[in-house]
């Protein structure tokens, strides 16, 4: 079936815009919608850029957090993991820095359109220059991050970016989106549904903290620091062993995690699962629509995320899908450019899995969620830092991770940390459907159901 549109000379001139995606009907149906019923989104917000750390200075172990496109997965800004910089840079770039309630959208790349919206209870935080933040006045902020993120935002977002191999979404396009305004008190039942979701993300989050920090209690390595020697003395024996002649291999500090788990029973990734890698199609066989293709950026600790995903035809997955197709219960585990992010299926897909990508499926009586809490947990992952190093795109091969040591702990210890983990993944689904019946609320009024 064929999509397209009749458009009036006129209407081309006046958007300055000759490409017929701008035209698909279904941005012309938002158009129609939203005309005379919105207000731009400059006449109801302040909206100001990030901003690249200057020349010279780099990320510090402790300071102030510097928001990242990677910190923004799940609509909410998440420090979790959040690189820091100075207090003096910091203070240097105090025009670029987001606060409470305000929200940051992805402008570069390939998430162009991702919400973050900031409310975690800190000082201000400095914002990447691939995003823009958003001040409201006299609007919800709650409730204009909702709608940003639905249908009729997004939809808006996707017809204004500029379609170039590094995909831009400028600040005077911003200013631009139609922002539906319903009244205060439709606001207000907008913003309980999502003040609801930031809650049970928040509850998530400090349910795999516990997880995590009763692994490293159990292992007494709460406290344990993976600080940097600035030399070291390796036997040519070493070198000739492990096939590496790179200094970073060999820091102490690999070895005294390994030196600390040593007294635990350990067994060897590839003991505890049988592991199968993913298949890659090629580029040009990924479209719009069709049967899900899972690649590394599509996996998080936290589960799939589902922006910029890929799909391929229905014809390719049937022939592909006995290999290559997950299952509930396995662990999909990243082995290239982002290596070691392990995540434990909760659900079955429709889809294959990338090249970068192995499914790991459970042979021993352990639980799958604390083998990925493992990988995830500092144990493991300067493990596999040690291993994937030394090169620009990071690569980690089937050998390594069969090889990846894995502290076996008593099986009671071992569920009290699935479980934990399980809750964090139970608060995370109900925080995301909550974000979800939000946005379908908001979509509904705009239709007039």
């Amino acid at each position: 079936m064929i999509n397209y549109s009749i458009i009036q000379k006129s209407q081309l001139e006046g958007a300055y815009r000759l490409d017929a995606e701008y035209y698909q009907p279904e941005y012309l149906t938002v158009d129609k919608l939203l005309l005379d019923r919105s207000e731009r989104l400059s006449d109801i917000a302040e909206i100001r850029g990030g901003k690249r750390l200057p020349l010279g200075e780099t990320f510090s172990k402790e300071g102030v957090p510097y928001i990242r496109v990677v910190d923004m997965q799940d609509f909410y800004v998440d420090l979790t993991n959040a690189e820091k910089i100075a207090l003096d840079l910091h203070e240097r770039l105090n025009r670029y820095q987001i606060k409470k309630e305000e929200i940051a959208v992805v402008i570069v790349g390939n998430t162009i359109g991702l919400i973050g919206f900031m409310l975690s209870d800190v000082t201000p935080c400095n914002l990447t220059e691939n995003c823009a933040k958003i001040i409201t006045k006299n609007v919800s902020p709650y409730y204009l991050a909702v709608y940003l993120a639905s249908k009729y935002g997004q939809d808006q977002i996707r017809r204004l970016t500029v379609g170039t191999a590094q995909p831009k979404f400028g600040i005077d396009k911003l200013e631009q989106l139609k922002i539906f305004l319903p009244n205060s008190k439709f606001q207000d039942i907008i913003g309980r549904y999502n003040k609801d979701a930031y809650m049970f993300f928040s509850n998530a989050y400090d349910l795999y903290s516990q997880a995590e920090d009763l692994l490293l209690q159990e292992l007494r390595l709460k406290d344990f620091k993976a600080e940097e020697d600035l030399s070291c003395i390796v036997n040519l024996s070493d070198i000739k062993s492990v096939h590496r002649i790179d200094a970073e291999y060999f820091q102490p500090k690999y070895e005294r995690i390994i030196e600390k788990i040593k007294k635990y029973d350990l067994k060897s990734l590839g003991e505890l699962v049988s592991m199968k890698k993913g298949f890659e199609p090629g580029s040009d066989e990924y479209q719009d629509n069709g049967k899900l293709f899972l690649r590394v950026s599509s996996i998080s600790k936290n589960g799939l995320i589902d922006k910029d995903q890929k799909y391929i035809s229905d014809e390719l997955y049937s022939k592909l899908k006995n290999n290559f197709e997950p299952k509930k219960g396995e662990i999909l585990l990243t082995k290239d450019a982002t290596p070691g992010v392990a995540y434990v299926l909760k659900e079955s897909i429709e889809g294959i899995i990338a090249s970068g990508i192995m499914r790991l499926k459970i042979k021993e009586d352990i639980d799958a969620e604390y083998i990925a809490l493992c990988i995830n947990s500092i144990i493991c992952q300067m493990q596999i830092e040690r291993d994937a190093g030394g090169s620009i795109i990071s690569h980690w091969k089937p050998e390594q991770i069969k090889k990846l040591q894995i502290p076996i702990l008593p099986k009671s210890t071992q569920q009290k940390i699935a479980d934990l983990v399980s809750k964090s993944h139970e608060a995370r689904k109900k925080a995301k459907e909550l974000l979800e019946e939000a946005k379908q609320k908001v979509e509904k009024m705009i239709l007039g159901e």
